[in-house]
């Protein structure tokens, strides 16, 4: 099984957030799982980090850095993931139940690579039918 991680996942991650940690040692150091940072999570952590600086700034961009470099799969978005992004917003237009963008692209990410998403974010996730998510916090 192959996890894709949120923004706010690696957060906690970076941030030592007990549960998140025994979550990833759980289900992807023990049980031979691999995870991937989809591109636009890395996009929303490198916004987040410019445009919130603090003192742990530099510490919290290496810490990334180092943990981005270290996935094995790094899949970008592909036609299939752009098309598909189309077609979860046109269906949460639809509905009026639209979330963010960036989100949206995530989704779609995952869908068309089948990763299951990892997030604290189950509210909005949820409203994509064909989405596998788990919540580790």
């Amino acid at each position: 099984m192959i996890y894709a991680l949120d923004a706010n996942i690696i957060s906690y991650f970076l941030k030592g957030a007990g549960k998140v940690e025994e979550c990833f040692d759980r289900e992807i150091i023990r049980a031979g799982n691999t995870y991937v940072i989809p591109p636009v999570v890395v996009y929303e952590l490198r916004r987040w980090l410019h445009d919130n600086p603090t003192p742990n700034l530099l510490k919290f961009a290496k810490e990334l850095d180092a943990l981005y470099r270290s996935v094995r799969n790094r899949a970008e978005m592909s036609a299939a993931s752009w098309e598909k992004a189309a077609e979860i917003y046109i269906e949460l237009k639809q509905k009026g139940k639209l979330i963010d963008e960036a989100d949206i692209f995530i989704a779609a990410y995952c869908i068309v690579n089948n990763y299951v998403l990892v997030t604290n974010n189950t509210r909005h996730f949820e409203r994509i039918a064909d989405l596998k998510h788990v919540n580790w916090c």
